[in-house]
């Protein structure tokens, strides 16, 4: 029986995804198979390799972004992206947001607020 669940999200950028892992301490690996309870595997285009027994499969949707899929059975991925995969989708928008504006040529300062949240502050140069 499979305990997997798939959302669906704005992640569009791999980069960016890779960069929001890369704080997080986690492997975003290409074309490999995410791990759920027992021994079941689903592929994914993408994979979160998390540090406990699952993992977050990302596939390519219709509309050219990713869906994520985990098996959230007994809070595992939770307890390391956040409910809701939160903490993973706030860094991913975060190094979006830096990439574009850095991009386009602006100054982008970042700042961790108290109650957890980023703070970006864009400037022209």
């Amino acid at each position: 029986m499979s305990h997997f669940t798939t959302i669906k999200t704005q992640i569009k950028d791999i980069e960016a995804l890779r960069s929001a892992c890369n704080e997080l301490g986690l492997a975003l690996l290409q074309s490999a198979e995410a791990r759920g309870y027992y021994q079941n595997k689903i592929k994914g285009d993408y994979v979160v390799q998390l540090k406990g027994p699952y993992d977050i499969a990302l596939n390519k949707q219709p509309d050219g972004s990713f869906g994520l899929t985990a098996d959230l059975w007994q809070n595992h991925v939770e307890n390391e992206v956040g409910q809701n995969y939160g903490k993973l989708l706030q860094f991913y928008g975060v190094h979006k947001a830096m990439r574009e504006a850095r991009k386009k040529g602006h100054l982008v300062r970042r700042a961790q607020r108290q109650d957890g949240s980023i703070k970006l502050t864009i400037a022209t140069i």
